[in-house]
């Protein structure tokens, strides 16, 4: 058998632009490949609605990776394990309601079930800006990583999506950039994004689960931007309420797509 350069790369090219042209009209377009986003998509996609992803870094899997510093395993408590078990994951009860996982385990068992679900993943891919039309957000303006790092001047490509869920942690870049360019108030206490409070593991994973929710016609807030948005405290390495917030989204949305 000979391998020839060219139809491998023609192979790469043409699946590649198949599935982005799949991707510019979406039922939820998900910014953030961490647990939240991938559960959410998940079981969004196993309904039969049309998901993509888009996530920022080369590997998806958000925080979940290094574990706690490095030590690459992750602790979920009880109410979140049956997310667990559907991904087939496997962990180890440690007493009381802690349970163990493996950290690489969990994140590409996340990516993995994701995939098989029939959502469509793009890394390498930053939201640049977001679309309105008519006071809701309908869709993600996109670009590739590397771009905006280092500023160059190159326009960005645009998808449309009936929602946005913001999953991308920390920096809630979605809900960040929509504030920062129109103006325009969130469904929080002063209108704006109230930033993430200090180190309290058992408020911030009750909250990141309460702060699940619409936060502008169109957009969600799941995972750990859901505490960034509305001042929610970071919680570590325990990531059940991750798990739990992708769930809730998808339940919501998917009830609203039905509609």
């Amino acid at each position: 058998m000979k391998l020839e350069e060219t139809k491998i790369s023609q192979i790469i090219i043409d699946n590649y632009h198949k599935r982005l042209k799949q991707a510019l009209h979406l039922d939820v377009a998900i910014a953030g490949a961490g647990p939240a986003g991938m559960v959410a998509g998940t079981l969004l996609a196993k309904k039969g609605l049309k998901v993509a992803i888009f996530e920022k870094k080369l590997a998806p899997g958000g925080g979940v990776w290094g574990g706690g510093m490095m030590y690459n395993e992750i602790v979920v408590q009880k109410p979140a394990v049956h997310i667990l078990k559907s991904f087939k994951i496997k962990h180890q009860h440690m007493g009381g309601d802690y349970y163990a996982a493996n950290a690489v385990e969990t994140a590409s068992g996340l990516c993995y079930r994701f995939l098989q679900s029939g959502g469509m993943m793009f890394n390498c891919i930053s939201v640049a800006d977001v679309m309105l039309r008519n006071n809701r957000l309908t869709g993600l303006v996109l670009n590739w990583t590397p771009v905006e790092l280092v500023k160059l001047h190159v326009d960005p490509l645009v998808i449309e999506s009936k929602y946005v869920i913001d999953g991308t942690g920390h920096d809630a870049d979605v809900a960040s950039v929509l504030v920062r360019k129109s103006g325009l108030e969130l469904y929080t206490p002063s209108g704006g994004i109230e930033g993430e409070k200090p180190m309290w593991a058992d408020d911030g994973e009750r909250t990141t689960v309460a702060n699940t929710k619409e936060i502008f016609p169109g957009l969600y807030v799941a995972g750990m931007s859901a505490n960034a948005v509305f001042g929610g405290h970071r919680m570590g390495p325990v990531f059940g309420g991750m798990l739990l917030s992708g769930e809730k989204v998808a339940k919501e949305l998917a009830n609203k797509l039905k509609r």
